[in-house]
């Protein structure tokens, strides 16, 4: 637990990486199958071309 001062540190990138984590969890548990590679990058905002 931080202490009362407020000296915490707060890592931005983790909880960045925590959020996405948390919305792809939430992505898959509404799906009603696996999700696809387009859709993990969809949730996670990948807009880079795949090559298939």
């Amino acid at each position: 637990m931080a202490p009362v001062g407020g000296t915490a540190v707060q890592d931005h990138v983790a909880l960045a990486e925590i959020e996405l984590c948390g919305e792809l969890i939430i992505a898959a548990s509404a799906a009603e199958d696996r999700l696809s590679l387009e859709s993990i990058d969809e949730v996670l905002r990948v807009y880079e071309e795949r090559e298939n």
